[in-house]
C-alpha cells in the first residue's frame, strides 16, 4: 500500500497560520460569486440583497475577506435562497478539516 500524499492548500502552501480558515472563506466567496453571476446581477444589485455595501462585497468576491467572519458569509448565503448545512462528523486519522461542499 502506498502512501497518500496530503494536498495542502494554496494558503497552507504560503504559511499563513489560518490556512483552513482562509480556506474556507474562499470556498464560500466563490459559490457567492458563482450565485451572483449566474443570476446576471451587478454587484451593486447582489450587495443589497446581501446586505453588504458594493465595496465589501467586491473585496469579497476578490478574496479580500479577512475582515468578514464565516458566519456572515453563510448568512449570505442563505440571502440567497441557499441552505447551509453544518455536519459534525467523527475525527478522521490525519486530523479534522472543514469543508465547504455544494449541493
Amino acid at each position: 500500500m502506498r502512501n497518500a500524499t496530503a494536498v495542502k492548500s494554496a494558503y497552507e502552501e504560503l504559511g499563513f497560520p489560518d490556512a483552513d480558515k482562509m480556506l474556507l472563506k474562499a470556498q464560500l466567496a466563490m459559490k457567492i460569486a458563482e450565485i451572483v453571476r449566474l443570476r446576471g446581477w451587478s454587484q451593486q444589485q447582489a450587495a443589497k440583497v446581501l446586505g453588504l455595501t458594493q465595496p465589501k462585497l467586491s473585496k469579497m468576491l476578490r478574496g479580500q475577506f479577512r475582515g468578514m467572519s464565516e458566519m456572515r458569509m453563510m448568512e449570505c448565503l442563505v440571502r440567497l435562497g441557499c441552505g447551509v448545512k453544518i455536519v459534525i462528523g467523527r475525527r478522521r486519522e490525519k486530523g479534522a478539516r472543514v469543508e465547504v461542499l455544494a449541493a
